[in-house]
């Protein structure tokens, strides 16, 4: 399954508070993004075993930092990072989407500095009973803040076509009608209830390429994202950061998919004031007034050293941006249709 770096990349087996510091995935590139300001006043939004929040808080020493994490457990994890750093680190158990709402009620607005690591944690992966992974036999769980829907519930209650339609828009994965029917059969059997009787179903319908990921990682990942909505809190975290950074705060975004890629990519392609193209059939569109400049001109990946030392890390990118003077801008509804759930894919026709 795509991994968050420290807890997201690396094996994360110390608390936050402590051990040895954590080292997440492009530490140093994310450091340079963020371009930290004396006294300045950030906000993580993925916390997790606290890698990226150590780094912020020990790189600038006046700056003080929010770190979010919706799983109870990472909160609980950094008390011992919150007490080491004497007040300068403050905790709270919310989703990143909700970075506004939590910023105002710590009266830290305007903020010079807001960085997201999106996806699910090593800490997570490794826990037999949270769910996530294939790895280890399991509950089928697979919630982030240990509330709400699980996966069996999805798994064991949705409709055939919903289930399709998650795993082919989430997961991309090809096959994704013939595992969705073959689940429909199953559970009419017995309720599938954990990773292992999960795995094995799709990998029984799922062809494993040689040398290739195991045939149910599309399925999980789709399975995580939609019990998670973590699209829609990507999205949402995206239009709260603007809202709250200070002229000249730097937006920061490390992602692990296309998915989650393809929305950080259009939200700051279209922030920072990029027109769609015009032709002969559609005249060009007026873009509304830019409220990011870039950082960077693409994408920032891990060196290859990096990525010698942390297989997780391949597939992450960077994406930074910088917060100008122009009022905050309405949701983009292309955004948040992109991060919803499509509409059902249409039945292929056969040939006769």
């Amino acid at each position: 399954m795509p991994g968050r770096s420290q807890t997201r990349g690396h094996n994360a087996e110390a608390p936050a508070g402590g051990g040895a510091p954590h080292v997440p995935v492009l530490l140093a590139e994310v450091l340079s993004a963020l371009a930290l300001r004396p006294g300045g006043r950030y906000l993580d939004g993925t916390f997790g075993a606290g890698g990226y929040a150590r780094a912020i808080l020990a790189a600038a020493p006046d700056v003080s930092l929010l770190a979010l994490d919706r799983d109870p457990t990472a909160i609980t994890g950094g008390a011992g990072l919150v007490a080491e750093m004497d007040g300068r680190l403050t905790l709270a158990q919310a989703c990143f989407g909700e970075l506004a709402e939590e910023a105002q009620r710590f009266g830290r607005v305007p903020l010079d500095g807001v960085v997201l690591d999106i996806g699910v944690s090593s800490m997570q992966i490794d826990q037999a009973e949270r769910g996530f992974s294939f790895r280890f036999d399991g509950p089928l769980d697979m919630r982030m803040g240990r509330e709400g829907r699980s996966a069996a519930d999805l798994v064991n209650e949705a409709e055939e076509g919903v289930l399709a339609d998650i795993f082919y828009h989430y997961g991309e994965e090809r096959r994704s009608r013939a595992v969705a029917r073959a689940i429909i059969e199953a559970r009419r059997k017995a309720p599938i209830e954990t990773t292992k009787q999960l795995a094995e179903l799709v990998a029984g319908i799922v062809w494993a390429e040689p040398g290739g990921a195991h045939p149910a990682t599309r399925v999980f990942q789709a399975l995580r994202i939609a019990v998670n909505d973590e699209l829609g809190e990507l999205v949402r975290a995206l239009h709260a950061a603007e809202s709250v950074l200070a002229p000249g705060g730097r937006l920061v975004v490390v992602t692990f998919h296309s998915l989650e890629d393809r929305i950080v990519k259009q939200f700051l392609a279209e922030r920072s004031g990029r027109a769609p193209a015009g032709s002969r059939h559609a005249p060009v569109v007026a873009a509304s007034q830019p409220t990011f400049s870039l950082v960077s001109r693409g994408p920032v990946a891990p060196s290859e050293a990096e990525m010698r030392l942390n297989p997780r890390a391949r597939s992450a990118k960077l994406r930074a941006a910088a917060r100008n003077e122009a009022p905050a801008r309405p949701a983009d509804p292309d955004l948040v249709a992109l991060a919803g759930l499509p509409e059902p894919q249409p039945r292929r026709r056969h040939r006769a």
